[in-house]
C-alpha cells in the first residue's frame, strides 16, 4: 500500500505554492521589516542633528540636558553633573515641543458647559453636613 501512495503522480499545484510563498515574503518585508528599517533612519537622523540646549532620556532611562556635542560623543548635565555618553545612546528628546511639558491652554467652553458647572457648584454650595450624633 505504501508503493502505491509513493508511485502515485504529483499533482501540478507547484506554481500556486511559488506565488502564495512569494505574496508572503512581500507581505512579511512590508508589514516587519519596513517600518523597522524606517524606525532606525529616523533614530539615525535624531542622533545626528542633536543640538546643545536640547532635553534628552538616554537609552538606559536618564534624564539631562546636552551641554556640549563633539564628534565621538555628546556631553549631557543631570542633576549629579556632567557625563559623556555616545550618540547612540540618546534613546529621545524630552522637549516641551516633543512631550507638551507645559500645560496646554485650556479650551473654550460652551454655554451649557458653564450652565452645567454652574449648577454643580450650586448644588456642592447647598449640601449640608450633618451631625455625626444625629445619625446614631
Amino acid at each position: 500500500m505504501l508503493t502505491i501512495f509513493l508511485q502515485a503522480q504529483q499533482q501540478g499545484g507547484g506554481s500556486m505554492m511559488f506565488i502564495m510563498m512569494a505574496v508572503m515574503l512581500v507581505g512579511f518585508y512590508f508589514l516587519m521589516l519596513r517600518p523597522q528599517m524606517k524606525k532606525q533612519k529616523q533614530e539615525k537622523n535624531f542622533q545626528e542633528t542633536i543640538k546643545p540646549g536640547a532635553r534628552v532620556v538616554t537609552t538606559s532611562g536618564m534624564h539631562g540636558k546636552i551641554v556640549n556635542v563633539m564628534e565621538d560623543g555628546v556631553i549631557i548635565e543631570t542633576m549629579s553633573g556632567k557625563l559623556k555618553f555616545e550618540r547612540a545612546a540618546i534613546s529621545r528628546e524630552f522637549t516641551e515641543a516633543r512631550f507638551g511639558d507645559k500645560k496646554a491652554p485650556a479650551a473654550k467652553e460652551t454655554p451649557k458647559e458653564n450652565k452645567v458647572k454652574e449648577v454643580a457648584k450650586e448644588e456642592k454650595e447647598n449640601v449640608t453636613v450633618t451631625d455625626e450624633t444625629e445619625t446614631k
